[in-house]
């Protein structure tokens, strides 16, 4: 069974000779030790020798206020934008803070994604992509994120209460840029690209950031765009939430998510073994390797452990992956290895 053939059949849930992996994102600070290791010389190289299931092709954007696509609006008053999104915050007070008049929206000097995405880039990543793998595009499109960072989230949250069509205003503008930049990647990509990853972090440890009933009212029609256009291209969605998202899965299957993604295992009800035992007939899911205590406290053989008992509890419907995207620096080289070897063992 090839790479992209075991991708597909991991998410529509059918049987598989083991389960797909995805390795995930290491970061830069993470990567060297990672290279050195495994004896790579690259991120590529890298890839080959864990040989997990899918490469990413992450959408190009460069503006004069941000070189990311996932954050490329200058909403904050404080901080400056740079590469680097490690000074990003959505407590701040944004642009919008105190916004009392929809009419307001247009105060803002709304980037035109055409402009900034580099096309030319995209063509040359899909170029380079390996073929053998199940190529998936990295685009975010965090329209609820976005709204907060616009807002500052404590304003965001009162001015959703308060004065909802300010807060709808400003989210509705969000998502049509990103239906926009979208759009571009996907005709870009188009008849090459098995995946899209999007995603909000609606949750915290403990629960959702806001009710239910605000994502279903404010948020969960952008989604349902975004879904929608990239199934109109052909291409299978990867929906991102960190946290305890647990009461709006339904909500997300119902959108059109083909895979949830990362199961932030220690959050609340969010066990891989309560979310195969609810939805596993219902919707694929990526992720469930804890990256907030195991990969980084635990042993290998704890790893390789927990890693074998979701490969058995998903013999399908899971793209098995770290809980979090993005490989740290804290995660030692040796749990990234067990990971793997867990994996290799089910070949």
């Amino acid at each position: 069974m090839d790479k992209r053939e075991r991708f597909y059949k991991t998410i529509h849930r059918e049987s598989v000779d083991r389960p797909a992996f995805w390795l995930g994102l290491p970061t830069d600070a993470a990567l060297p030790a990672l290279l050195k290791h495994f004896g790579a010389k690259d991120f590529q190289g890298l890839k080959k020798i864990v040989d997990d299931d899918i490469w990413t092709v992450i959408c190009p954007y460069h503006s004069p206020v941000s070189d990311l696509i996932e954050d490329p609006f200058k909403f904050s008053m404080f901080l400056e934008h740079t590469e680097s999104s490690a000074e990003r915050t959505l407590t701040q007070p944004g642009f919008f803070a105190g916004m009392e008049d929809p009419s307001e929206i247009d105060r803002f000097d709304w980037p035109d994604p055409a402009q900034y995405i580099d096309r030319e880039a995209i063509r040359r990543q899909m170029a380079e992509a390996p073929k053998d793998r199940a190529i998936m595009g990295v685009l975010w499109a965090s329209h609820f994120q976005l709204a907060f960072e616009a807002f500052g989230m404590e304003d965001a949250l009162i001015t959703m209460k308060l004065q909802p069509e300010c807060f709808e205003a400003v989210i509705n503008r969000i998502t049509e840029f990103y239906l926009q930049a979208n759009q571009i990647f996907l005709e870009e990509t188009k008849g090459q690209l098995d995946a899209i990853l999007i995603g909000n972090d609606f949750g915290t440890q403990n629960g959702l950031m806001t009710s239910p009933e605000d994502l279903r009212e404010f948020v969960f029609s952008g989604t349902r765009q975004m879904i929608e256009q990239a199934h109109s291209y052909g291409v299978t969605v990867v929906h991102h939430s960190c946290g305890s998202v647990f009461d709006v899965i339904p909500d997300l299957i119902a959108c059109g998510a083909d895979v949830i993604h990362p199961i932030q295992a220690l959050a609340r009800n969010m066990e891989p073994e309560r979310l195969k035992e609810n939805f596993g007939n219902q919707v694929a899911f990526c992720g469930g390797l804890d990256a907030q205590e195991l990969l980084v406290n635990g042993t290998p053989d704890a790893v390789y452990q927990r890693a074998s008992e979701l490969l058995d509890l998903f013999p399908t419907g899971l793209v098995l992956s770290p809980s979090h995207e993005a490989i740290l620096p804290d995660v030692p080289v040796q749990n990234v290895e067990a990971m793997v070897r867990a994996v290799r063992d089910r070949g």
